[in-house]
């Protein structure tokens, strides 16, 4: 692990500083460029009017040099042709006007370009570089914990830098056979339920965090892999009350007068070696009108006819939060479940032995969580399961549960 993580990055910061190296020389020249073009339009504009004084007063010199020519012609010439030409002469100069020149630009107003590089730039730069990049020997939050569910893993991880403040975390996933990670959790808890996994195969995991009024995020944990061996929970097709998604562990109550129970595709939610049942969670995204003969539970078995889980064998929450052992109401009662809700099943075995002739000798501690609130009681069977059904039943339309 040593080996490999220092090897990555050392790779990560050669390509990081060649880029870097890379975006500071195309910087660079742009502005190189940038100023070589400034001074060209400068020198272009200032250097016009010059151009042209001069050239008047080449052209004025040139006059005049010509007209003296002309005069020395003149004077060295016969008697007959100097009066013509001394006459030819006089004319000419009366028209030129040797004495004015064009108006010359005062030095001061003359442009004289110069490059204003300042040093500064230097140390700022010299500063942020040698800030800049740092290298951790262990990242400031570690993965702790992967729990099976049903189609899913619960993934949970635990900060182990103390001075570290984190204000979020970000979790990312993968199959194993898959090059790229993939965000699937930003926020500021410590666990995240990871759905929609494949039984049996393996995917690792990795999270990192950002410090408190900090962008960047931290250097990410060492991955690590986690799989479910449970299969996805699932309603079962063809109840003509309900109609499923695609994954069909969403069921949604329809206008269908239609009623009965809506059960699960098998009995998927079983005691295993260890005597700990899986957890059932039914999440409420949409409601419709209650109705006393609501219910969200777990049964021993799977039973046509009935519009209820109110019922023997089974145990059940109702949409205004009465609870029902073996079709009894308790005492106790849960909140009403409302949009957003979700309601939590556990059970676990308390009491496990050869039925006899008066039965009662298999017991279910059972919690149900509601809202923050649960009831806990022991639900007596008078025969051994391994594993239990869950079910859902609406009167009226509108009810939208996810199970998990």
């Amino acid at each position: 692990q040593i080996k490999d993580s220092a090897t990555l990055t050392r790779d990560v910061l050669e390509q990081h500083f060649s880029d870097l190296k890379g975006t500071l020389k195309k910087l660079l020249d742009e502005r190189l460029m940038s100023l070589l073009q400034e001074v060209d339009v400068i020198e272009q504009e200032s250097i016009k009017p010059l151009d042209e004084c001069q050239k008047l007063i080449e052209h004025g010199v040139s006059t005049a040099d010509d007209l003296l020519r002309e005069g020395e012609s003149a004077v060295d010439g016969d008697v007959g042709q100097q009066n013509e030409k001394l006459c030819n002469f006089t004319k000419k100069a009366l028209h030129i006007q040797l004495d004015s020149l064009p108006e010359v630009p005062s030095l001061v107003d003359v442009p004289c370009l110069s490059a204003q590089l300042d040093d500064c730039l230097l140390t700022v730069l010299k500063n942020q570089i040698f800030r800049h990049g740092t290298v951790a020997s262990r990242p400031p939050v570690q993965l702790e914990e992967f729990v099976e569910k049903p189609g899913g893993i619960l993934v949970r991880w635990c900060k182990v830098d103390e001075d570290f403040i984190p204000q979020d975390y970000r979790l990312q996933y993968r199959k194993s056979s898959a090059s790229h990670f993939e965000d699937v959790y930003v926020g500021s808890e410590t666990e995240f339920m990871v759905l929609h996994i494949d039984p049996n195969v393996d995917y690792q995991f990795r999270v990192c965090a950002r410090g408190d009024g900090r962008q960047e995020w931290s250097p990410w944990s060492v991955p690590q892999t986690g799989r479910t061996s449970l299969v996805p929970h699932e309603w079962t097709t063809g109840l003509e009350g309900y109609s499923l998604s695609s994954r069909r562990n969403i069921a949604l109550r329809n206008d269908s007068q239609s009623c009965g129970v809506l059960y699960s595709k098998a009995p998927t939610y079983f005691c295993g070696q260890t005597l700990t049942f899986r957890q059932v969670l039914f999440g409420i995204e949409t409601v419709g009108q209650p109705d006393r003969r609501d219910s969200l539970g777990v049964c021993v078995e799977q039973r046509n006819g009935d519009d209820s889980l109110q019922r023997d064998k089974a145990v059940c929450i109702s949409t205004n939060g009465a609870v029902f052992v073996n079709g009894k109401e308790m005492t106790n009662q849960l909140p009403a479940v409302t949009s957003g809700s979700t309601v939590t099943f556990d059970m676990e075995v308390v009491q496990l032995g050869p039925c006899s002739s008066e039965g009662g000798n298999f017991k279910l501690r059972v919690t149900i969580s509601s809202n923050n609130r649960e009831v806990v009681f022991d639900w007596v069977l008078d025969q051994c399961c391994g594993s239990l059904y869950f079910g859902c039943s609406f009167s009226y339309p509108g009810w939208k549960v996810l199970v998990f």
